[in-house]
């Protein structure tokens, strides 16, 4: 295949954007904490709209990537 910059900008998009993601899920798993307080499960929820944000950003990442994929192999 021929030197594609713009499918490895994406690709490496792609996978920054999946890093992202496992960092929150870590983060979130790690507040999930036997302190059962209010606060702390406030914090822990937080966590998980932070962890939707980044799969989120992941899921358009991947597409992104995929319709560049398509469009170089087969014109659509």
């Amino acid at each position: 295949m021929e030197n594609t910059p713009e499918l490895d900008a994406l690709r490496d998009a792609y996978k920054a954007a999946v890093e992202k993601w496992i960092a929150a899920i870590h983060h979130e798993e790690d507040l999930a904490t036997p302190d059962h307080t209010v606060p702390a499960v406030d914090v822990w929820e937080h966590a998980g709209f932070t962890e939707e944000e980044a799969r989120t950003g992941a899921k358009e990442a991947k597409k992104a990537y995929e319709d560049a994929l398509r469009k170089v192999n087969f014109n659509f």
